[in-house]
């Protein structure tokens, strides 16, 4: 029976500490930043996948004046958006736009394991991160176990990412104002998303509603892919259930500019981004 004790009493406070380390880091992760910080001020916030991580130079934007961070995150689905978004809302962020990636992951209104990790250290002290997660199958386990969800995402906040924390090690997350450039390496270059149907999005529709509340310019663009990829009539698909969303899916053309079908290299981003500050924040 002491040993039973022990145990919940040893659960209960690793689950305290790992928690009270994360709230103090705001300098290795987008999430955490966010969550540890207060009103910001920004005249673009970038959200969406890797599509949006590596696809907008943030810097470019800021040297035409526009003070910008890209809070793309790769493997990142919509879920992730909505909720980083409500956080930034909640800490009282000043934004003028939101650039939201809307292509490939309208398709599905799952949450990305990986990414959504990195919200459990806050969902005993923030309302607005639990009542995200509450529909999800797991909630009760994250929830009522404590230091349940450290084990189960040891990977991403368990023990190595906690001492990490401790000794605030870098990470290349918040580098170039969060853009992370893809080298010339050629990954994959066919693709096939002819499989992919997008839905009307729970999370998009989310983001709309949050940005017309606070009276927030949302721009919502498609990306981007390879010509090779099979089921390009994806993207048209797309309009049809939201026209107001742009497709730039032929914006940059030519292998010279991707690292994989899906992804552009820094060249390509370079173009892309020139082609939406042209389009959106230069004078006509």
């Amino acid at each position: 029976m002491k040993i039973v004790v022990l145990a919940v009493v040893t659960t209960f406070v690793l689950d305290f500490l790992y928690t009270t380390v994360y709230l103090q880091s705001s300098s290795r992760g987008k999430i955490e930043q966010v969550y540890n910080s207060t009103a910001n001020n920004y005249e673009i916030v970038i959200l969406g996948s890797s599509r949006a991580n590596n696809h907008f130079v943030a810097p470019m934007f800021e040297k035409h004046g526009l003070k910008t961070f890209n809070y793309g995150m790769s493997g990142g689905h919509l879920f992730e958006a909505s909720l980083l978004l409500k956080l930034m809302v909640e800490r009282k962020y000043s934004i003028k736009n939101v650039i939201i990636e809307t292509d490939l992951n309208l398709s599905n209104e799952k949450r990305d394991f990986g990414v959504s990790s990195h919200y459990l250290p806050f969902l005993h002290v923030s309302n607005t991160i639990r009542d995200h997660f509450a529909a999800e199958a797991d909630y009760n386990e994250l929830y009522y176990l404590p230091f349940y969800r450290y084990v189960a995402f040891d990977s991403t906040i368990g023990f190595r990412a906690f001492y990490k924390t401790v000794i605030n090690e870098p990470t290349s997350y918040l580098a170039h104002l969060g853009y992370y450039p893809l080298v010339n390496k050629k990954g994959n270059m066919k693709n096939d998303i002819s499989a992919l149907k997008p839905i009307q999005n729970k999370y998009y529709e989310e983001i709309k509603q949050i940005c017309k509340a606070n009276k927030i310019n949302l721009i919502a663009v498609m990306t981007p892919m390879c010509t090779n990829t099979k089921g390009l009539d994806y993207f048209e698909k797309v309009n049809k259930i939201y026209p107001e969303i742009h497709n730039y899916e032929n914006a940059v053309e030519g292998d010279q500019y991707f690292s994989s079908c899906g992804h552009m290299n820094d060249a390509g981003a370079r173009l892309f981004t020139m082609r939406i500050i042209k389009d959106f924040f230069q004078k006509k």
